[in-house]
Order: structure tokens, then sequence, then C-alpha cells
């Protein structure tokens, strides 16, 4: 990989606009080994970025003990050692160039597809990835990488994910990982924050995907009102090449015109025929969900194996996609029957069949309201409990949304730990309990996630079909600044449906 030096870098951020003053000290031949924001990650010849509300002047300070070069910061630090520093006006705005140079701009050579929206983005990620997957090992190609709020995995780093997108300097390293494995393609989602914050500039997606927009991520730290979370949604249109667009979306008229900023758009929708991908038909046949799309190349049956019939949409989204990537349909069809989503809408029944567990990511007003309308159709038979809570300190809506949802259509409700992070899981649980309560619906708080689960199968009285959405198959939870390692809910439900096939619950 090509190396820069110091001098480097100031004439890029002076190149960038972004410049108010650089201290060489004498080494601005010194080659940058590394970039991070992470003072314990700092080694010989970091360029250390100084990043953060809670930023500190002893990060800095470590950062340079364990062989930092230099920093670059919105203001000057009294350092204990003299080194070069860059001062800049945004230090977000600063990263994604610095990031793109020190990593070889390495987008350029992918096929890069980003997926937005309030609801459906990690699915429609990994469906995408089922079909590029597939596409790629009928030609020789390698394993895609995708970037999600599941999981990463870029050809070198495979690890569950804390965050739906990451920064610049993370984000351009896995690029480069996908690069140098000789991975061709990269899927991602890409959130209202990474939009916001600029943590995608400086690269371009090959395709933007638009899925859907409704309330969310509004509070202190995330979007202060709607509009702003969903101008933020809408910039992804600038960052793209290609668009697909749901025309069934709230506010469809405002996000075609936005769409304008792309180059080449096709629309998607169940509703609309006179959509570029028009899915129709739509019908269950047994576990399997069946669904005509006509376009102007095909009209066709395509198949979907993963349950829920709201996963129709994503799967026009994806068709879209492929259709913009060149991607031939056959792999559209053998992709998505098979597309899975670790820890998206997986079933587990007992061998009675009078317990199903549905453990699901679902965690706002859209994605509850899809799940548990779609549960209530095709499992009118049985009642529906829930078992779910909210994170701490942001999207404080959910609280009224999914506690009123979940009220309306649950028989019981159990509300319980869901990265809490600084904020009392019973404060938390308290608030949500007020809008399940005013559906007239009992509930109950139990704060670990496996005791609430155990407790939600144990009371089950007849046919019950159990919701347990927010956390799927992560194995940590967020409390303080912390991730403690926990069992995921998928190895819960597992357990305790065995114990009740053996008659121990």
């Amino acid at each position: 990989m090509k190396k820069y030096t110091l001098e480097d870098y100031a004439l890029l951020l002076e190149n960038e606009r972004m410049m108010k003053e650089f201290y060489s000290c004498g080494k601005e031949d010194t080659v940058v080994e590394y970039l991070t924001y992470d003072s314990k990650q700092a080694a010989e010849n970091t360029l250390f970025i100084c990043k953060g509300a809670a930023f500190k002047a002893e990060y800095l300070d470590e950062a340079i003990a364990r062989g930092a070069a230099a920093y670059v910061s919105e203001k000057k630090y009294d350092t204990k050692v003299d080194v070069p520093y860059f001062i800049v006006d945004d230090i977000r705005r600063a990263m994604p160039p610095l990031a793109e140079k020190f990593n070889n701009a390495p987008w350029k050579d992918l096929t890069v597809i980003g997926i937005g929206g309030t609801k459906g983005k990690s699915t429609s990620a990994y469906y995408m990835k089922a079909v590029v997957d597939d596409y790629m090992a009928a030609t020789g190609g390698k394993e895609s990488a995708v970037i999600s709020s599941i999981d990463i995995y870029d050809g070198v780093t495979k690890k569950e994910s804390h965050i739906t997108t990451p920064e610049a300097v993370e984000l351009q390293e896995h690029f480069r990982h996908a690069l140098e494995s000789g991975i061709r393609f990269v899927e991602m989602e890409v959130s209202s924050q990474a939009l916001k914050y600029n943590r995608v500039d400086n690269m371009r997606l090959d395709v933007g995907v638009f899925l859907n927009i409704s309330e969310d991520h509004i509070s202190p730290i995330e979007h202060p009102d709607f509009e702003d979370y969903f101008t933020s949604k809408l910039r992804i249109f600038e960052k793209s090449d290609c668009a697909a667009v749901n025309l069934d979306a709230d506010y469809a008229d405002r996000i075609l015109k936005a769409s304008a900023a792309s180059g080449k758009v096709l629309t998607f929708s169940t509703k609309d025929a006179g959509a570029d991908v028009y899915g129709y038909d739509i019908q269950k046949d047994g576990h399997e969900t069946v669904f005509m799309v006509k376009t102007a190349e095909f009209d066709e049956e395509f198949r979907l194996t993963m349950p829920g019939l709201f996963n129709v949409e994503n799967a026009l989204a994806v068709i879209a996609a492929s259709m913009l990537a060149g991607i031939p349909r056959e792999y559209m069809h053998s992709g998505l029957y098979r597309a899975r989503s670790s820890g998206r809408m997986e079933l587990y029944a007992s061998e009675d069949k009078k317990l199903i567990a549905v453990v699901d990511y679902a965690h706002n007003k859209l994605s509850f309201d899809k799940l548990f309308s779609s549960t209530k159709d095709e499992y009118p038979d049985y009642a529906i409990v829930s078992i779910f809570g909210c994170p701490g300190k942001k999207a404080f809506i959910r609280r009224h949304d999914l506690g009123m949802i979940a009220g309306r259509y649950s028989k019981k409700v159990y509300l319980t730990a869901e990265d809490p992070g600084y904020e009392p899981v019973d404060d938390i649980s308290r608030d949500i309990a007020q809008y399940v309560e005013a559906e007239g619906c009992p509930y109950a708080m139990i704060e670990d996630r496996g005791e609430a689960i155990l407790a939600a199968m144990k009371e089950a009285e007849g046919k019950t079909i159990l919701l347990i959405t927010g956390k799927g198959n992560e194995t940590r939870q967020k409390y303080g600044s912390e991730y403690l390692d926990c069992k995921s809910d998928v190895q819960y439900v597992k357990e305790f449906l065995a114990a009740y096939d053996r008659g121990e619950l």
C-alpha cells in the first residue's frame, strides 16, 4: 500500500479547504504508517485524530507515548512532547479525506451497494449479499463484503457490529481489506447518522437504495426532529451513481424528487403497477412466500423462504439494485430463495407446536407495525406475547410507539434490557409500560433478557407466538460505555424450547 508523508496530508487538507494551521516541527517528511482515533491502537508513526465530545487531552498523550507522530484536531493541545499537528475547522469533515488517502481510495475499485431506510436495511443487505454471492460463485469471484448493523465481513475481519455504519477511518479500512482480498462487491447499510456526520464523504455508492421513512432516532444525541432525520436520510442520493426508490414509502414524492441527484433511478412497489419493478400476486405457499415481479425485461415468479410477507418489499429493492448493478436475474432468483439474515425473523417451535418463538431485530415503529400485523395475519389462531426493551438515552419516541403497538397486539408484554447504556433499565421499562398499559395490555418488567424469555414461555397459555425483538443474534449488552458478553436471544430460545419439550418448564 502506498504511504504518504505528513506534508502530503497537509496538502490534502489545504486543498480540501479544511486546514487552519499546520505545525510540522521539522518532521514534514515523516511517513504515516497508521491512522486512528483510538489512543490504545496508536503505534509508531501514527497520525492520531482527536475526535468526540468526550475527548480528553490524556488520550492524545497516550497516543504520543505509543508512537503517534502527529495529531489532527480542532484545537491545539499542550502536549508533553513537541509533535506536529494539523488544526482543522471540522474534525468530522476532515476524517473522510484523511481515511480515503491513507487507504488509497479503495472504494473506486469496488462495486458498493448502499442501503438506507428506517426499516429493512440489514435484511436487504443480506438479501443483496446472497444474490451477489451466487453471482460471484458462478463467475469465479470472491464472497462479497458486508457492513451492517448485524456484523461485518471484509475478507480480513469478521465480527459482530455495534454501529450501523462505521466512521470513515474504519469504513475505508474495510474497503481496503476487501480490495486486497480480491473482493469485488460490498453491501453496506447507510444510516442517517453516517450521512449527517460525514462518515460516507469522499466515496461514491454505485447503487443507493431508499427503502422507507418513519419517525425514529429523534433525541438530543441523534436528530433533533423528524425533518433533520429525513433530510439526513435523503443525502444518500447525493452519494449514489444510481438509485432504487420505494414508491410505497411515506413521502414518496419527496424521496423521488431527491433521487434526481443520482444518475439512473429505478422504482419498486407492491401497489403501483407503473413502478419499474412491480411486485404482485403475493401469497403464502406453505412456509414460502411466492410473488410475481414485472419489469420491462421480465415478468416472473420469485420465492422467499425467509418468513414475513413484508419482506417482499426488501426483495423488490434488491431486484432493482441487482438490475442497476448488472447482475443477471438467475442469481436474483437463487439468492433471494436461499437468503437468510442472522437474527431476522428466525422461527423456532416446540415439538407440539403450541409455542412458536420469533427472534427479530425489529426496534422501531415501522418494523414493529410490519412484524406484529404480519404475525397476526399469518398466525391468526395464536396469541401474541412480546419481549423487548428500548436503548438508553436515545430514540425516545420509540418508547411510545413500541409500547403502543405491542400493547395493541399482545396478550402480554415483557419489558427487558436492550442496551440501556447509562439509563436504568427500570426507568426505560416504566416509560414504555405506560403506553402498553394505555392499550389495556398486562405487562411485566424483568431486566434480565433470559429470565424475561423464560417467564414468557412458562406463563404462556394455549397456542402462543413469542415475538422477541431488538437484539436478534447479538451476544453483547451495552451497560454504561461497556459491551458485556451475554447469550443471544436465539441461544435462550433454543435452550428453553428444548427444556419445554423435555417437560421441564
